[in-house]
């Protein structure tokens, strides 16, 4: 008789968790009225949105648990715990949110103060137990070779901005998911460690599995809990991959996200005036070109895996021999 291949169980074990489980986590939400506040700003369309389960981010832990089901082993645990952390923290603040239907959500301060410790701890435990390089690789014959404290400020800003940035992509129904599945294909596909190519296939499987109840129009928003947790796994995995040198490529949607919030508070702040018609920048596309959230999604997704794809060609034929 045929045996299964545990990676294969693994990933379809993440799809069919999530498919199956999210239907029960979105009544459970609506139940206890978990719902999401929608800032009075936004369009008409958006304020329809009012009154949509919140915190759906909750089921990509079947994406995470999903690995110890076949390699259970010290990095298996190390990507666990990045995801459950900044899980956690996006879980406080969507929870306020909820509670209080309030937008806010906790202060940037708290959230910042949080993102850096665990980073920092993360950090240190990549170092010293995982043998974490402070050397970046900018090509197969050189690299940056920096004294351990210089790159763990680095890479401490490098990964807490790099979180946001792709926590502000979790805008619009199914933007981050469609936009993060080319960025973790990439981890997977460079990588030549078992758990960091098993994490990222349950990721990517677990993630298309609740695209399901997130794609426009949404059932459930995956909140910070879902999008924090991808914004720290992901810039984590950039760090331990050691391919930094190419994040300004690969993550261009999250940082034009980031940079477009950035200028529109400095902009406003030294005229009043506003440059785009609303920041995160999906929203200008919305507002002022009256592209639908499927048009947006689309597009956004597709420079997405035009970056992924070139990165994977750089990697190959640039940083690696």
């Amino acid at each position: 008789m045929p045996t299964v291949n545990p990676v294969l169980l693994s990933v379809l074990f993440a799809f069919a968790a999530t498919a199956v489980c999210c239907p029960l986590l979105i009544w459970g939400l609506k139940s206890l009225k978990l719902t999401q506040p929608i800032l009075s700003e936004l369009p008409s369309d958006h304020q329809a949105k009012r009154g949509t389960p919140l915190m759906a981010g909750l089921i990509l832990f079947c994406g995470i648990a999903a690995p110890f089901l076949v390699h259970t082993s010290p990095l298996t645990g190390y990507l666990g715990a990045v995801f459950l952390l900044f899980s956690l923290i996006g879980f406080l603040d969507d929870m306020k949110k909820a509670l209080f239907q309030n937008p806010s959500g906790i202060s940037a301060r708290t959230k910042l103060l949080f993102q850096f410790l665990f980073t920092a701890v993360l950090l240190y435990v990549l170092y010293s137990y995982f043998e974490l390089s402070t050397n970046i690789p900018v090509t197969a014959t050189m690299e940056l070779v920096l004294p351990v404290f210089l790159y763990f400020s680095i890479a401490a800003l490098f990964i807490v901005g790099s979180a946001n940035a792709i926590n502000f992509t979790d805008g619009m129904d199914g933007l981050l998911i469609v936009v993060s599945l080319p960025t973790y294909l990439f981890f997977f596909a460079i990588s030549e460690q078992p758990e960091v190519q098993l994490f990222c296939l349950t990721m990517i499987a677990s993630l298309i599995g609740l695209l399901f109840y997130n794609l426009y129009p949404a059932k459930a928003f995956m909140g910070d809990t879902g999008s924090l947790a991808i914004g720290g796994s992901l810039a984590f995995l950039c760090v331990m991959e050691k391919v930094e040198i190419l994040a300004p490529l690969l993550f261009f949607v999250y940082f034009a996200e980031q940079l477009s919030v950035i200028l529109q508070v400095w902009y406003y702040k030294k005229t009043k005036l506003r440059i785009f018609k609303m920041a995160p920048i999906h929203y200008h596309f919305r507002l002022k070109y009256g592209w639908s959230e499927n048009t947006i999604v689309l597009v956004f997704g597709s420079v997405s895996w035009a970056c992924a794809l070139l990165c994977y060609m750089l990697w190959r034929y640039v940083l690696v021999t």
